[in-house]
């Protein structure tokens, strides 16, 4: 009798964990075969005849169709004051991670012969995986920026580089090495005469081998407290392995230093899920379970008078501001962070999540938000977020760039449709495009900050 018990109950536990085996096997098929949806997304949109009252997607001044991308997608750029307009790309597999717009469909390597050859992109120590150290040359270009010519300095166009290239791997998983010592810089090229001119590279105890260096704004006055003269550089460090923050660059000395790492108001929002184009949005990567956008800080923009930054997560619906001032202080003063953090001000919220950050001479701060098609800025005047432009166009609006023209430039690149986000699965659709838009009220790119 208790052995027949026995012999029921092993059977039972056998059938258990068989059917847990079966529900495990489904669950992963089912898993891999998940992909945001497509629904809603055509080539050519056709308007439908109704008497109701409907949402026709779009808002704000007419939209330029500027350049097309057919080769890379990119991801940041910038436009220069002779409308040369540059472009990096986030670098695997790519040739090449900057590049000037030689016409409407095609662009070029630049600056000649410093975009570091894929065999030189990654190593390995001990079985672990690490980004270049090469400091001559550039490995993963996140963003761009242009500042324009002073007494001392020419029109440059600052390349930020992570040191950390995206491997696919052969099993289609991406992974991205951890950075080493000289790979991670900002480097300065001179646009008169497309020539590198300045390198910074970090020490591991303020770029850390897991950080990863997003967007970059600049002051460049000389009289900038705290300061050697030389001019500052505010870095965003979104780190997706949970260390975000700010670094400050001088770019007088070389000098580096952190503020408010793993502050809440730098920190991504626990298991956020976005919608785009009506559709709710996870991360779904090859053999992995399902998962949420792990990006924290990533917005920045620095006010026309250089009092603040603004910032926020990619995956937070809030805006903050910190003075400068609070970000400038180094570690020798022992209650800097403890400042930084007291005066951190939560702006509110906004709608949804944003991209990133622009700004305009009149002190506007543009958010790119990836949920609604749309560009919104936020007023420091009214202490509102407001519409600025919204069109089916704008699919996953990944970077921004003010020219000295008045328009605002915009890469658009289908981001949520990559094979990264959806089981290996490539759902974007060429051409990836640059938009642009007119500023309202003889906006221009700001020119006070040096």
């Amino acid at each position: 009798m208790i052995a027949s018990s026995i012999t029921q109950i092993v059977e039972m536990r056998l059938l258990a964990v068989l059917l847990a085996l079966v529900v495990a096997a489904s669950t992963q098929t089912l898993q891999q075969d998940q992909t945001i949806s497509t629904d809603g997304l055509v080539a050519k949109s056709s308007r439908y005849s109704t008497i109701l009252r409907t949402d026709n997607g779009t808002y704000g001044p007419p939209i330029e169709e500027v350049h097309y991308y057919y080769g890379y997608w990119p991801i940041g750029l910038a436009v220069a004051s002779d409308s040369r307009i540059f472009v990096c790309y986030t670098r695997g597999t790519y040739d090449y991670t900057v590049s000037v717009v030689v016409n409407t469909t095609a662009e070029e390597p630049y600056p000649l012969g410093y975009n570091l050859p894929i065999s030189d992109l990654n190593t390995t120590f001990n079985g672990i995986q690490f980004g270049s150290a090469n400091d001559t040359g550039i490995v993963s270009v996140q963003a761009l920026y242009i500042t324009p010519a002073t007494s001392t300095r020419p029109e440059t166009l600052w390349l930020l580089d992570t040191g950390r290239p995206t491997i696919k791997s052969s099993d289609g998983t991406y992974t991205m090495p951890y950075a080493q010592p000289g790979g991670p810089k900002v480097v300065g090229v001179s646009l008169s005469n497309n020539s590198v001119y300045a390198t910074y590279t970090f020490p591991s105890d303020v770029h850390y081998p897991d950080s990863y260096m997003n967007d970059i704004r600049f002051d460049l006055r000389s009289n900038v407290t705290g300061t050697s003269g030389g001019g500052i550089a505010y870095i965003v460090d979104s780190s997706n392995e949970g260390r975000p923050g700010f670094i400050m660059l001088d770019l007088g000395t070389g000098a580096s230093w952190r503020r408010l790492t793993q502050h809440p108001s730098v920190l991504r929002v626990y298991n956020d899920v976005p919608s785009y184009q009506g559709h709710p949005s996870y991360y779904r990567d090859v053999n992995i379970p399902v998962g949420h956008q792990q990006e924290g800080l990533d917005g920045i923009q620095i006010s026309p008078d250089g009092q603040y930054v603004y910032y926020s997560p990619l995956t937070s619906n809030s805006i903050y501001r910190v003075p400068t001032l609070n970000l400038r202080a180094r570690d020798s003063d022992l209650l800097a962070e403890q400042a930084a953090s007291n005066n951190v001000s939560w702006l509110g919220g906004r709608g949804g999540n944003a991209n990133g950050f622009e700004g305009d001479s009149n002190g506007l701060i543009y958010q790119l938000m990836p949920e609604h098609n749309a560009i919104y800025y936020y007023d420091p005047k009214d202490l509102q977020t407001h519409g600025f432009v919204r069109d089916p166009r704008i699919l996953w609006p990944d970077s921004a760039s003010i020219g000295t023209d008045g328009y605002f430039y915009m890469n658009i690149n289908q981001l949520p449709y990559q094979d990264a986000w959806n089981n290996g699965k490539e759902l974007r659709t060429k051409p990836g495009a640059i938009l642009r838009v007119k500023l309202n009220d003889n906006g221009t790119k700001i020119s006070t900050l040096g």
